[in-house]
């Protein structure tokens, strides 16, 4: 055997294949697996000592909007963190190819309000060196990577390119944009993306929106546009459709296709998450997801929400409550028109209904007596008054010490603070067999962490760690063999990902070494690490001793080695 550029010595093998566990030593070398057994590790460039720790594949992120956030942070953090070494981009059908010069201000004003990325960090971080989706495709090639990244073709550029995006809501398309349409999806997945992405949920009470406030172009997709686009995709014989919409419509496409869809997003009842809540009890959906495949024999995979949930947000740039028409009209507009809308009785008024009718702030189920005012920014004017008057405490008692009603104590706060103010929900904890039947089911991977998305909202890209440590180990819902399944072969099944999610001599180098019993999400922090100085919330991971993306460590006890062997994924060769 040639030299080994690592070996794990003495870790529990954990394959992704639910191969039941055993203990073996690990070699790599050239970024492939060579050897699993007993080995000579004498001349290895690097020996990690895996007593007691479990070596697995590493993890594959299926939902992710790290479209821009790749340009500036190699390893797509959170989701490089906690275990992820391959990510697919271009969910929703969001994302920024192709894209004419003069439309890309325009399309990152969308990313800005859909997703909440902030609009200062892409117009400083993103290079812009492409019209075209190959061209985007070749743009991420070149950029240094900690993870793998592969990407869908995401539908709303594909409008803006052909139509014109306020045209195209209005008139949507003739036949002839739609088959330019259907030539470019196709032209995008010879370049190496692995199908097509969609957010279809109508215009009524989507949570989702352009930065407008008017539903983005793929809400209003009609059935004709729908079969066009799965048509398409199904002519290569290959790929699978990504879609945020409802079961029905990941059927047709399913039909029309006769290639795998992935559904957003299989909840737990009672959990909410950042699209908006479910559609669907999550008996109803599974039982709508066997019938599709075992009985029509179609194949619709549902990604499913496997953490609790807990958000914090500011009024400044909140864009989860747009299903609200009063909150929605209220969120919209520069700060300062935000501040009188915010202040305005009559607004307020309405406000009030829904939180008595719909039960809870945004009619989602929080309680306003739990959200904590948890900080107040420094640069507010009477910053230090504010604080010491406010911060830290919960929003019904500061209703109960000026007698107010609460809607009224939590935005006389907020317009205190100028907006900046950091409020923080309660936990929203899902039962343990609740979240047992959604993560279990046939057709579930594990997921929807929007990394990249709602980054100043919620920190849902810790989901391999929250399984791997409190559902399994804490609950024990599934065993470990079954984690890792579904964390990693299934999910790159799924999407085509060729020869990835497992261990195996032969096999790309993707690997975690972790310890059971103490692999966690670390606290929730405040960070400064985008480009233009904006600010976002993170989760490390604890726990983890290696991360390895095809042969080169990226991570050691969670300190980043600086190492980008992160690689372009291309659809169909890869």
């Amino acid at each position: 055997m040639s030299k080994l550029d690592i070996v794990i010595k003495g870790g529990t093998v954990i394959d992704g294949l639910r191969t039941p566990r055993y203990k073996a030593d690990v070699g790599i070398a050239n970024g492939r697996v060579v050897a699993i057994g007993r080995i000579d590790a004498s001349d290895a460039t690097e020996v990690v000592d895996a007593s007691g720790r479990i070596v697995a594949p590493g993890f594959v992120d299926l939902h992710t909007h790290y479209d821009s956030q790749l340009f500036w942070d190699p390893w797509c953090t959170m989701s490089g963190w906690h275990g992820v070494t391959s990510v697919v981009i271009g969910n929703c059908g969001f994302g920024f190819a192709p894209c004419k010069p003069e439309d890309r201000d325009r399309t990152m004003l969308s990313l800005s309000r859909n997703e909440a990325v902030p609009l200062k960090t892409m117009r400083a971080g993103m290079p812009w060196d492409w019209e075209t989706f190959p061209e985007f495709l070749d743009s991420v090639e070149r950029t240094a990577k900690g993870v793998n990244v592969m990407a869908f073709v995401p539908l709303a550029p594909l409008y803006a390119y052909v139509a014109g995006v306020d045209n195209a809501k209005a008139y949507r398309v003739t036949d002839d944009q739609l088959d330019t349409m259907c030539r470019l999806l196709v032209e995008g997945m010879e370049a190496g993306a692995c199908g097509f992405s969609a957010q279809i949920n109508g215009e009524i009470g989507n949570v989702q929106l352009d930065f407008d406030g008017t539903p983005m172009v793929t809400d209003l997709m009609t059935d004709r546009e729908v079969i066009g686009f799965s048509r398409a995709m199904g002519s290569l014989g290959r790929g699978v459709a990504q879609l945020t919409g409802t079961l029905e419509a990941a059927a047709l496409m399913a039909r029309e296709s006769g290639r795998a869809i992935i559904w957003n997003a299989l909840l737990a009842d009672g959990a909410l998450n950042q699209h908006g809540g479910a559609k669907y009890s999550h008996r109803d959906a599974i039982k709508q997801l066997e019938y599709y495949n075992e009985q029509e024999g179609l194949r619709v995979f549902a990604q499913a929400l496997t953490t609790n949930f807990v958000s914090e947000f500011t009024l400044e740039d909140y864009n989860l409550a747009d299903a609200i028409p009063c909150w929605k009209e209220a969120c919209m507009g520069t700060i300062d028109e935000k501040m009188v809308k915010f202040a305005d009785p009559v607004r307020r008024a309405a406000m009030k209904e829904v939180h008595e009718e719909r039960g809870g702030l945004f009619g989602a189920g929080y309680d306003l007596t739990d959200i904590k005012i948890h900080w107040i920014s420094s640069d507010v004017p009477n910053a230090q008054e504010l604080k010491e008057r406010y911060e830290g405490f919960f929003v019904g008692e500061v209703a109960a010490r000026e007698n107010k009603h609460e809607i009224d104590a939590f935005l006389d706060v907020a317009v205190a603070g100028q907006l900046r103010v950091g409020f923080a929900t309660p936990m929203l904890m899902t039962p343990p067999q609740s979240m047992k039947e959604i993560a279990t089911s046939s057709v579930a991977l594990p997921g929807v962490s929007d990394g990249g998305a709602h980054t100043k909202f919620v920190t849902t890209a810790r989901y391999p760690t929250e399984l791997l440590g409190y559902w399994i180990r804490e609950h024990e819902i599934m065993s470990l063999e079954e984690a890792h399944w579904r964390l990693s072969y299934y999910p790159a099944i799924a999407a085509g990902l060729k020869g990835r999610g497992f261990l195996a001599e032969g096999a790309p180098a993707d690997v975690v070494v972790y310890n059971p019993d103490t692999i966690d999400s670390g606290p929730q922090e405040r960070v400064w690490d985008y480009p233009a100085g904006e600010w976002r919330l993170i989760q490390k991971a604890i726990g983890y001793d290696r991360i390895i993306v095809n042969g080169r460590t990226t991570f050691i006890n969670g300190e980043c080695t600086q190492a980008t062997p992160g690689k372009l994924l291309r659809h169909g060769t890869d």
